[in-house]
């Protein structure tokens, strides 16, 4: 069986939700298309095929249901074309002005107490060009929505806007000589202005909502310094291959993923993975394209290029989760199915009713006209694709990568969050969490213990030294340094023979723990691991003991304190012993934990707690993936594996735990702009056709109402773009 492949088609023409919900019918009657979406806000189809289906017939699809399709562009010439059409369309709309205002002017001055009227031929010559070239674009649509047996917002306007038009010429045709007929052009040109006016305002707020992929791209370098050799040569970032070694300098971003392999700097990556320090790099730490160097020239050796580096991903996914619908879209989708052949049934029984009633053809008339003005879909279709691209790309600004808009939606409801300990609350490096000298001189202790450990890259080793470094102590050079294979290392210092070991080493020897019992005991249930300093040589003595943990990751504490106030409980399910479970969990105010579980009963906790509420699992390992899926929203570390990260929603592009909270309230804020908007588009139309019907709104108004409810669903779903993180610093861990 094949494999599915996907492709996101810039589509051209749609102007409502009915115009996308055509465009996925016509997309999914094509053989072999598993799935199709269209989004409204960003205008792209996202569509899934077998292998064997020509894109062609996608773009012909759309073609004949009277819209235009492309393969995606480059991001470059895409954003050119877009800026063109955006130039075009404020023109025609200064046009439309123009000409309109001597119109409505009479109107406006007639509230002053000045009669005054244009000519019937200067109102026909203003007005025309109005209707029949700059409003030419919804005739086009009108007609390719007609000839597919459907309906959408231009057929409205067009059929609104004809008919206050050929009303107006036909009370100047059979007016007698000499004397004003009430003429309509105004009502038509305004009306097509205020559409092109809010059309503008919507497609430059929709700019908008989508700068979080733009200031993406824009990282993306098209050159690099290329060194072979010891030569360098400016190449593009397509003639490099994995493997090859780059020159990064100050100030430059880092045109590759690559592994530093000379050099020392710090690198900027705050529009990338949200982090806000920069981070210092040297010899064997990782970069990320798209990065800025900071003070030093750094040699990079190429790891990834092009679709495969961490930016184009990071882009991929934001792109997806804009792309995607939210489960509550299911509804606009099916009340867009039918809204304007309805609205065409309401303009009808307007005019046949106020014809009834007695009115004159020109009262019914205008009155059926506003219905068909006031009733404009877009805004029901724009009201879900705004609130997700905005809420997408400001999540994606602090490093939370929103995978789909399902995640988006259900996160806002999460009742409980179940942690992994280990890299998820946990930095996962040990650090010495407790340390006491028989003598008492615990600076002396350190300092021989980090003598003995100079040169070795054990973690325990790692947490000794770093802490010698901490307290300015500088460990001397020992000889004769030997490991001692499964319980610890040995050297001489100072003509004494010294061992740093566990407790086999210690039994070894012939050595009790004497007055340190207790305090191992007690170390010991709190699941830390020990290590003991001895002297062999010449005398045969317990010097010290060390206890070494895992240390908490900046803002662990408050990422649980930030739950806890929004009324969520906090879960620790982990395969460690009870003992270091508990000491976290007790350092962070989390009273639920499940310690010592087995990977394959991780998944199972997740789904028994299911049955109390909404739960997201949150964890970063391999043995975490079965868990993730499990939850209703898995949230994978930023750190983690990739199959961590393929089996959850949302992923954090960096380990701070205070991601995790920050991730459901973008949830929440987003999902109540959706929920704003959608009433009020709703709302607007619930009320706006009833008052049209019932001639209670004329057709400028209904236009100018029209408008601004696209305008006003836009504007309001990107006040998700002031959202800011609470405590957005960096910090340091401690040891629980």
């Amino acid at each position: 069986m094949s494999s599915p492949v996907t492709f996101d088609l810039p589509i051209t023409g749609m102007t409502c939700a009915s115009c996308a919900g055509r465009v996925e019918r016509a997309l999914r009657k094509v053989p072999g298309v598993q799935s199709a979406t269209v989004n409204l806000a960003n205008e792209r189809a996202h569509v899934e095929v077998l292998e064997q289906v020509d894109p062609a017939s996608l773009i012909a699809a759309v073609d004949k249901a009277g819209y235009g399709a492309s393969l995606a562009q480059d991001p470059a010439t895409q954003a050119v074309e877009q800026q063109i059409r955006h130039d075009n369309e404020r023109w025609h709309l200064l046009l439309a002005i123009a000409l309109a205002l001597p119109l409505v002017l009479p109107m406006l001055v007639q509230s002053l107490g000045v009669h005054w009227m244009l000519p019937p031929w200067i109102q026909f010559l203003l007005a025309t060009p109005v209707q029949f070239f700059l409003g030419a674009r919804f005739y086009v649509a009108a007609y390719k929505a007609v000839r597919a047996a459907a309906g959408n917002m231009d057929l409205l306007v067009a059929l609104g806007t004809s008919a206050g038009y050929g009303l107006s010429l036909y009370q100047w045709w059979a007016a007698t000589p000499g004397s004003m007929p009430h003429l309509y052009f105004e009502a038509s040109a305004v009306v097509i202005a205020l559409v092109l006016l809010g059309k503008y305002l919507e497609s430059s707020a929709k700019r908008q909502t989508a700068s979080a992929i733009r200031a993406l791209e824009a990282l993306r370098p098209e050159r690099a310094i290329q060194v072979i050799d010891g030569q360098e040569r400016e190449v593009a970032i397509s003639a490099l291959k994995v493997g090859d070694q780059v020159l990064v300098k100050p100030g430059e971003r880092f045109p590759v993923d690559g592994e530093v392999i000379e050099g020392q700097s710090h690198a900027d990556e705050a529009l990338i993975s949200g982090e806000s320090l920069p981070i210092a790099k040297q010899p064997g730490d990782k970069v990320t394209g798209g990065a800025i160097n900071g003070e030093g020239r750094l040699l990079v050796q190429t790891r990834a290029l092009g679709a495969e580096t961490a930016l184009a991903r990071i882009i991929r996914l934001v792109e997806d989760a804009q792309s995607a619908k939210a489960p509550i879209q299911k509804l606009v989708d099916k009340v867009s199915q039918v809204f304007v052949p309805v609205v065409l049934l309401i303009a009808a029984i307007t005019l046949i009713g106020w014809l009834l009633a007695g009115a004159s053809l020109e009262a019914a008339l205008i009155n059926a006209v506003a219905v068909l003005v006031i009733a404009c879909p877009c805004a029901l279709g724009l009201a879900t694709p705004t609130a997700i691209m905005a809420g997408t790309g400001v999540a994606a600004r602090y490093g939370i990568l929103i995978k789909d808009a399902e995640a988006l939606e259900r996160a806002h409801s999460v009742t409980a969050v179940v942690f992994d300990k280990t890299g998820t609350l946990t930095s996962g490096t040990p650090r010495i969490a407790h340390m006491t000298a028989v003598d008492g001189n615990d600076d002396m202790l350190l300092q021989q213990a980090g003598a003995l450990q100079r040169g070795s890259e054990h973690p325990l080793a790692n947490a000794v030294l770093d802490a010698c470094s901490a307290r300015g102590l500088k460990p001397e050079q020992v000889e004769n340094s030997r490991s001692l294979a499964g319980r610890g290392i040995a050297g001489t210092l100072d003509g004494r023979d010294l061992a740093l070991g566990n407790r086999r080493l210690l039994e070894e020897s012939d050595l009790g723990m004497g007055a340190l019992a207790d305090a191992a005991q007690q170390w010991e249930a709190e699941g830390r691991t020990l290590s003991w300093l001895i002297e062999l040589k010449p005398a045969r003595r317990v010097l010290g003991l060390f206890a070494f943990g895992d240390t908490l990751k900046p803002g662990a504490a408050q990422a649980i304190e930030q739950l806890t106030s929004r009324n969520i409980s906090s879960h620790l399910l982990t395969g460690d012993n009870r003992g270091s479970a508990n000491v976290v969990a007790q350092a962070l105010g989390i009273t639920d934990v499940h310690a010592e579980v087995l990977p394959a009963d991780k998944a199972a906790a997740v789904v028994a707690l299911r049955k109390t509420g909404v739960v997201a699992m949150v964890g970063d390992g391999i043995n975490d993936a079965p868990a993730l899926a499990a939850a209703d929203i898995g949230i994978a570390m930023g750190g983690g594996t990739d199959v961590a990260m393929h089996a959850s929603g949302i992923t954090l592009m960096r380990g701070d735990p205070r991601l995790i909270p920050a991730a459901l309230d973008i949830s929440r804020r987003t999902y109540a702009k959706i929920r704003q908007n959608l009433f009020w588009a709703f709302v607007y139309n619930l009320i706006g056709i009833p008052l049209a019907a019932f001639g209670l709104l004329n057709p400028v108004l209904a236009g100018a109402a029209m408008a601004l409810s696209s305008v006003s669903v836009v504007s309001n779903a990107l006040l998700l773009k002031t959202w800011k993180m609470t405590g957005h610093t960096s910090d340091q861990g401690d040891a629980p």
